[in-house]
């Protein structure tokens, strides 16, 4: 088929060569001609290859699938033809002519690159960011902390799903007494490094957890479950213990630095990410064995301290073991591994243990469960 006009670029020079193109189906072969070229050009078809970036509507710009060091390998020479007949049958005899080649061996340095971003995500994930949290989180100043974790429990109540800060907050008057005296009765005459920020949030999560800088938070669904004042003050101190070694500074730091990474490697630079997985991680917060068992000793310290009986620490033990067989296991449950072990070591505790009193009264109690209205 043809010949037919066309406009011709080597590639090494800027002029533009003025061809004729002839379509020899029969050979296989586009054949380039024209007075200012030194030799007839032969373009195997089924080595074009149509620039889409430069296609319009009535013309063809063609290239040639070669071997080079680029990512996409082509030959710089480029062929473009304007006759209608011309392009619509080569666009019909080249099925390549679409084809997106890649240079040999790309696929393979795809795969290796991807596997040591990979890699150096895991290392910082695992192994340095825990590493930074926990030295940072002895060096950070107690006033910073503080404030930090005025911030991490504004993410929290974001993440369980509050529209503005405050809204799951419980402030009932006789409630909030209650549980002042609480606080009160368990840090008296204690040598605590922060003045404890504790509240109550209105959702039906069987949790407590800790935030930096002496902040704790006891969900309302952990009241209405316990069997008394007794174990919520046991899981109370349990969480303090948390506070005062800085466990919940250490996991909030470290959950910061890993959202802010996954953030950089999301494309979510707003921050979406950092607030979501920050407050969801300081909540579904998993310590190590050490820093539970600590925490657990700090616990039963405190509340030989106070003269609270421990064996509502082994009843709130039991009481989440025994949830275990429900449908919806409590939140409390995955992220302080409730055993049979703990709560024998608070019953071994509470044999031990002189004379106690509860911690609040039956009516105190009573006003505590109904703190969120």
């Amino acid at each position: 088929m043809g010949p037919v006009t066309g406009s011709f670029f080597d590639g090494q020079h800027a002029g533009r060569h003025r061809v004729e193109v002839t379509l020899d189906e029969g050979a296989g072969t586009l054949i380039v001609t024209g007075p200012s070229l030194s030799a007839p050009l032969q373009w195997p078809l089924g080595r074009l290859r149509a620039l889409e970036d430069l296609a319009r509507d009535y013309s063809l710009t063609l290239t040639l699938h070669a071997e080079t060091e680029d990512e996409a390998p082509r030959d710089p020479a480029r062929l473009t033809i304007r006759e209608p007949a011309m392009t619509a049958r080569i666009r019909e005899v080249c099925p390549d002519l679409r084809k997106r080649d890649l240079h040999r061996g790309t696929w393979r340095k795809i795969w290796t690159r991807s596997a040591m971003a990979i890699g150096a995500v895991v290392l910082m994930l695992f192994v340095i960011l825990p590493r930074m949290a926990d030295t940072l989180a002895t060096l950070i100043p107690i006033e910073r902390e503080i404030a930090f974790g005025k911030s991490v429990i504004a993410q929290m109540e974001r993440a369980l799903g509050a529209t503005d800060l405050g809204d799951l907050r419980c402030d009932g008057a006789e409630g909030r007494a209650a549980l002042d005296r609480m606080v009160a009765r368990l840090t008296e005459g204690q040598d605590l490094q922060y003045d404890l920020n504790v509240q109550v949030f209105d959702h039906e999560m069987v949790n407590a957890f800790a935030a930096p800088g002496g902040q704790v938070v006891v969900m309302r669904g952990l009241i209405e479950d316990a069997s008394g004042p007794d174990a919520v003050a046991a899981v109370l101190a349990h969480e303090i213990g948390h506070v005062e070694a800085r466990d919940a500074t250490r996991i909030a730091l470290r959950a910061a630095g890993s959202a802010g990474l996954l953030s950089m490697v999301l494309g979510d630079f707003t921050g979406g990410t950092i607030a979501v997985v920050l407050g969801e991680r300081i909540m579904q917060a998993s310590y190590t064995r050490e820093a539970e068992a600590a925490a657990d000793v700090f616990a039963l310290d405190m509340l030989n301290e106070a003269g609270v009986d421990s064996t509502g620490m082994a009843e709130f033990f039991d009481h989440i073991d025994g949830l275990q067989g429900d449908f919806k296991i409590p939140e409390y449950l995955s992220t302080h591994p409730a055993s049979e072990a703990r709560a024998e070591r608070a019953r071994d505790n509470a044999a031990e243990q002189g004379a106690t009193t509860p911690v609040l009264s039956e009516a105190e109690w009573q006003v505590l469960k109904g703190i969120c209205g």
